[in-house]
């Protein structure tokens, strides 16, 4: 794989935080951030967190940065690379937080659009840089439309899409007709991407 994890990388490298006994832990969501019914990229999105919003973490997976969580009575499966949580005064992104309840996980029956889980592709969609997050001019309603419109067959990659993340080269993306713009269906959903840098810059739900 030519691409390297490097958020995972880092999160290894860095200190990990103990949590203290019997302590819930309400995160919250750096970017908008899906809510799945499975643990994995695969899986139908069910709701999703906005930008700073609020859910609890009922258990994380161990080995795996998906956490079980629940926000407005959904319960589902977050990507925890894009929640932090403040312990001792710090906030810390939940990945780092050790001590998290692990939870046993069991595969749904049926995921996106079949009863047998969609091959994951071995790529990796890169992490946004630190920092603030990307900001772009809205494009036109009408470059929305023709990506929702004309959906192309999806690429499965490991992490969730957010804004600001990279498409890895090995993605094919699609030109959208009088635009600056190309596309791709990513984990099954829509998004636009700048093509000289290949960051997502607009997922549509």
């Amino acid at each position: 794989m030519r691409l390297k994890n490097a958020f995972v990388v880092a999160a290894a490298a860095s200190a990990v935080f103990a949590l203290p006994a019997s302590a819930a832990i309400v995160a919250s969501a750096t970017t908008p951030l899906n809510i799945r019914s499975g643990a994995g990229p695969q899986y139908a999105v069910v709701a999703f967190i906005p930008d700073r919003g609020r859910a609890t973490i009922i258990g994380c997976i161990q080995g795996s940065l998906w956490c079980q969580v629940s926000y407005n009575g959904k319960q589902g499966w977050a990507y925890s690379q894009y929640m932090t949580a403040t312990l001792s005064g710090r906030s810390l992104v939940v990945a780092e937080i050790r001590d998290i309840p692990p939870v046993t996980y069991q595969a749904p029956v049926t995921t996106v659009g079949s009863a047998v889980a969609a091959p994951v592709v071995t790529e990796t969609l890169i992490a946004p840089p630190p920092g603030p997050p990307l900001v772009i001019a809205p494009p036109p309603q009408s470059v929305g439309s023709y990506v929702i419109g004309h959906p192309v067959t999806p690429a499965y990659l490991n992490g969730e899409v957010v804004v600001g993340a990279g498409v890895p080269q090995d993605v094919v993306l699609s030109p959208v007709p009088g635009s600056d713009y190309d596309y791709a269906y990513l984990n099954s959903q829509p998004v636009l991407v700048e093509p000289s840098t290949r960051q997502v810059v607009d997922v549509y739900r």
